[in-house]
């Protein structure tokens, strides 16, 4: 394995800025903004996937249109030291968890939960609940973005089945 950093000039910085802001900005495009050729974009995005830097390309979706009408953090409090490990290993067994991390702080780990109603999200937050090293969760349902295009805005897949078609955008109104 190559310990070496990778290079990572200003016109990685730009065409990844401009990949960030959209990847489906054509090679072209982007050599137009930068000052490269099409072939010189595209080669460097190569280098930039092989390396790493470039982990993907994803499409942003509203996240009611995929029948997720329900969004909470949850903070997740374990009995003794639970790897992280194990934590990632039951995260992924939750459809409903978009995103997990260790966190600083009381709690062990902060999961993004997307659900189709708060029935639906009281049921996986049991389930959670359920899991035999969790001590108790704190849950946070989200009202709605104030920055509306952060990853965080957008859903990464569909909501399980049995969610209404035409759901409403935003989060449940929980009064």
């Amino acid at each position: 394995m190559n310990s070496r950093p990778t290079p990572f000039d200003e016109l990685d910085r730009k065409i990844v800025t401009a990949l960030m802001a959209n990847a489906r900005t054509s090679f072209a495009e982007i050599g137009a903004e930068v000052g490269l050729s099409s072939t010189a974009v595209k080669r460097r995005v190569d280098r930039l996937r092989e390396t790493g830097v470039i982990t993907g390309f994803t499409a942003t979706v509203r996240p009611s249109a995929l029948g997720w009408r329900t969004e909470a953090y949850v903070e997740v409090y374990c009995e003794g030291a639970a790897p992280p490990r194990r934590l990632a290993e039951v995260a992924r067994g939750y459809p409903e968890i978009t995103a997990a991390m260790t966190v600083t702080g009381g709690a062990d780990a902060l999961l993004h939960v997307r659900a189709r109603d708060v029935e639906h999200f009281e049921e996986v937050l049991e389930r959670i609940r359920a899991e035999p090293f969790i001590r108790k969760t704190i849950s946070v349902m989200v009202l709605s973005h104030l920055i509306r295009d952060a990853p965080e805005a957008g859903a990464s897949h569909p909501a399980p089945e049995g969610t209404p078609p035409g759901a409403a955008e935003g989060a449940a109104d929980v009064r």
